[in-house]
């Protein structure tokens, strides 16, 4: 991060997990502030952007304002699934800790989105 950045975790929480070969990531904000943020920039498209190296073929995003919340869902994701994958995280666990480095652009009210 540099000083025009600022990372997802700074705003948000997230959790994730597995859906056979997709995965399920859940993004809640701290404050509906930081829920308007996310809802302009965090998009599908930078999502799967970010998680292109693991083969991600598209992303879903879905928006859940009364729980200042997004969530998306990762097709292809996970190299076959839990049963079949050879990778580490087979269930999408550490999808949400990773998605918490996501650069975002630095607002100028990040105090009140913390």
């Amino acid at each position: 991060m540099n000083n025009s950045t600022i990372s997802l975790g700074q705003i948000a929480t997230a959790r994730s997990g597995d859906k056979g070969n997709h995965a399920n990531l859940g993004v809640v904000a701290y404050r509906r502030g930081g829920y308007e943020f996310l809802v302009s920039q965090l998009t599908a498209d930078l999502v799967a952007q970010y998680f292109a190296p693991l083969g991600v073929r598209r992303v879903e995003r879905f928006e859940l304002p009364r729980l200042w919340a997004l969530n998306f869902v990762l097709y292809d994701a996970l190299a076959g699934g839990a049963s079949r994958s050879l990778r580490t995280d087979t269930q999408a666990k550490l999808l949400g800790t990773a998605a918490l480095e996501i650069p975002l652009p630095r607002p100028e009210n990040l105090e009140e989105l913390t």
